[in-house]
């Protein structure tokens, strides 16, 4: 990576308990749709389990020995919670994590730039946070930049993968800093933390690849105690766009269609939602966009593999026919490539912060309680036009 650069968006603010206002976003909800092929896979699954039981108890003599049941490691549905889709093969995602645990460069840029980012919002927090967890995604990043931020005494940190637990226990132990820093294992989807034990929880690009994000967010809120900080960063809708274009028009050219190559992604308008539904107290959103220069579309690829970023999806094709990945790379080149020879890849991060409810936390006041009218203060202190 020769650099990068970063821009932020936001919209209406919101009082929150910090020195500075936070950024927040607010917006209907719209859900990441599955690809069509789980949908038909889901719909047809249920389909056939209702004619099972109607022919049941029609001619119950028709019903076969066996029952029928949902492998999710073939089809993608979770047989034991009623047929819900899975999107993401967390299995996989333990074994990227577990690859990219020794293939991690030590200090990754962009890591660190999405960490300490991160970090920073615990400098507008009026509060120490004694207990802190931090799940996953660059969690060692966070643990090397945090210096001191947040008034941390206690830090745990989770990984679904047992090689990357093994590999930052090697840094912790080559660290003396006097942070109390326990390492477990741990899946975000089912988190091992007791209720009201945390003051704050952190993700870092790690909870984008959970298959249930309001239901992981809601055990984070029940893990915090009252007035407990979440902070998390996942990566936006927009991200490796530049990509995802060059692979959809090879695949077209080689193959005559496209199979899913990039996993969904969820988009800027559905975060301050996902924070409501998952009943935090003043939610804030926003938004920075980094674009990473690469030499090659195979370094781009070698520099995702090393942070755990790659296709992680269900119904995804297994095989990469060599003349489409070819095709891919030359026409990212032709289509995005720089004067000095380079590829810009973007990478959109979307950063949520959500507190759980205390009695101490402003609340709005209830609709028709004012006590001043607009039009009284307009008369009152009068319109300067000039």
């Amino acid at each position: 990576m020769d650099g990068r650069s970063s821009s932020n968006t936001s919209t209406s603010e919101q009082p929150g308990p910090f020195k500075t206002k936070p950024k927040t976003l607010s917006s209907r909800l719209v859900s990441c749709p599955p690809p069509p092929a789980l949908a038909m896979a889901a719909g047809a699954a249920v389909a056939a389990r209702r004619l099972l039981l109607l022919r049941h108890r029609r001619h119950p003599h028709l019903l076969p020995k066996h029952q029928f049941s949902s492998s999710a490691a073939a089809d993608g549905l979770d047989g034991g919670d009623g047929g819900r889709v899975k999107i993401f093969d967390r299995d996989l995602k333990r074994r990227h994590r577990d690859r990219a645990a020794w293939a991690k460069r030590e200090n990754d840029a962009l890591l660190d730039a999405v960490a300490d980012n991160l970090l920073d919002r615990l400098e507008d927090c009026r509060k120490a946070f004694p207990s802190a967890l931090c799940m996953g995604g660059a969690a060692a990043a966070v643990r090397r930049l945090l210096r001191g931020r947040g008034g941390i005494e206690k830090l745990t940190m989770m990984d679904m993968s047992t090689d990357m637990v093994k590999k930052w226990r090697e840094l912790e132990n080559a660290t003396d800093d006097g942070l109390e820093t326990h390492i477990i294992v741990g899946d975000e989807e089912y988190l091992p933390i007791k209720e009201n034990s945390q003051d704050l929880i952190m993700s870092c690009l790690g909870l984008h690849w959970t298959n249930d994000l309001p239901g992981a967010m809601i055990q984070c809120r029940l893990a915090l105690k009252p007035d407990g900080l979440f902070l998390a960063a996942i990566l936006g809708g927009e991200t490796l766009k530049e990509l995802r274009i060059a692979c959809t028009i090879a695949q077209m050219e080689r193959e005559g269609g496209i199979s899913p190559r990039m996993s969904p992604l969820a988009q800027v308008r559905d975060a301050g939602n996902l924070l409501s539904r998952a009943g935090f107290a003043l939610p804030g959103v926003d938004v920075d966009r980094y674009t990473v220069k690469y030499n090659s579309a195979l370094e781009l690829v070698e520099h995702l593999r090393a942070m755990a970023e790659t296709n992680a999806l269900f119904q995804r094709s297994p095989i990469l026919k060599g003349d489409t990945a070819l095709a891919t790379a030359a026409i990212y080149q032709s289509m995005f490539g720089l004067e000095d020879g380079t590829i810009p890849a973007t990478f959109q991060v979307i950063y949520m912060t959500g507190w759980k409810e205390h009695s101490s936390q402003q609340k709005a006041k209830r609709r028709g309680s004012a006590t001043v009218s607009f039009s009284d203060i307009r008369k009152e202190f009068g319109s300067n036009q000039d």
